[in-house]
């Protein structure tokens, strides 16, 4: 699986433009996954639910499954937080996982960045970032820059970074001429 990031301050559009570069790629005929970090206590089951109520009682992991998805829900109790490794390593094969948020982690990151959100940019200090996505100013940017809005772009770029730019042709020939 190939990993690609973005990495930026609270509030400056990642999880917009996350949700934007999904569909671009997955029109391209790319499989994707990803994975988000969160900094705080955060609930995907509603309080009430019997998963919720699983998870409160005690329940180290609680899974749900329907017809349609299944979710697994690992309360850590104490434990320490999961590395992005490990996570990688819990989720089925895919050709690529978009990883929003892990800025620190060594894999490469594109910077969302919103100068209206007053703080500087992380590029200078992180040498994993490879593009920037802005809706200010470029003068100057020493990376390649896209706007912020082109997702389409953006997704050209992660592709073409990660090496899947020829995988997502191969897989539009073999839905058209069967298997080679």
């Amino acid at each position: 699986m190939k990993i690609f990031g973005l990495a930026g301050w609270s509030g400056a559009g990642k999880t917009t433009l996350m949700v934007a570069l999904i569909d671009a790629i997955q029109r391209r005929g790319v499989s994707v996954s990803t994975i988000k970090h969160a900094h705080h206590t955060f609930d995907i089951d509603r309080p009430g639910k019997d998963s919720y109520r699983h998870r409160q009682a005690g329940a180290c992991e609680v899974l749900v499954s329907s017809r349609r998805r299944w979710a697994l829900i690992r309360e850590l109790r104490g434990e320490d937080e999961a590395s992005l490794d490990d996570l990688l390593d819990r989720l089925s094969p895919v050709d690529l996982v978009l990883v929003e948020g892990f800025k620190r982690d060594p894999h490469a990151k594109l910077e969302v960045y919103r100068p209206d959100n007053g703080k500087p940019y992380l590029h200078p200090d992180d040498s994993d970032i490879v593009a920037i996505a802005t809706d200010g100013p470029t003068e100057g940017l020493p990376l390649p820059v896209f706007a912020l809005d082109d997702s389409a772009a953006i997704a050209d770029f992660i592709l073409q970074s990660c090496g899947l730019a020829d995988c997502r042709q191969d897989k539009r020939r073999s839905r058209r001429h069967g298997p080679a």
